[in-house]
């Protein structure tokens, strides 16, 4: 771990690509949020699939020419593990390029989105696994909503 083009699960021998290399970027992501590989690559197997049904050829293309140290862990990138963010909840947050999701506490963003509903997707998703909460903010960083996933209302 980390994985690469060269080494990645074989469960993703198979697939196209663009949607390989989409999925191990977003297992990267996973396994640094805390997740454990056997739930990361389901997930971002499905997530990655997905994505390619509803991208555009010029992200497609964004993606496959993504080099490995693109698909790099953020841990491996800044030298660290952050165990503490595992029962930190969600925040969707206004973003250079859209609207980002980011865990509480983290130094940066695991998902970036062009669509706000589509941050705050994918911030429930993450949530709902982990069992914490989203907070979606207002483009002023205000507090727009609080969704708990812990059992708690």
């Amino acid at each position: 771990m980390p994985w690469d083009t060269d080494d990645f699960p074989s469960s993703l021998k198979n697939l196209e690509t663009p949607i390989r290399k989409k999925a191990i970027d977003i297992a990267n992501a996973m396994i640094d949020e805390g997740y454990k590989e056997g739930q990361a690559i389901p997930i971002a197997t499905e997530q990655a699939k997905e994505w390619y049904e509803n991208a555009d050829e010029k992200e497609i293309n964004r993606v496959k020419q993504m080099s490995d140290k693109n698909l790099k862990s953020r841990d491996q990138e800044r030298g660290e593990s952050r165990p503490e963010l595992l029962e930190k909840g969600q925040h969707v947050v206004a973003h250079e390029e859209g609207w980002a999701v980011k865990t509480e506490d983290a130094k940066q963003p695991s998902n970036v989105f062009d669509k706000k509903q589509d941050a705050i997707d994918r911030a429930k998703e993450i949530a709902e696994n982990k069992g914490t909460q989203v907070v979606v903010h207002k483009k002023d960083g205000s507090i727009q909503e609080k969704m708990s996933f812990n059992g708690e209302s």
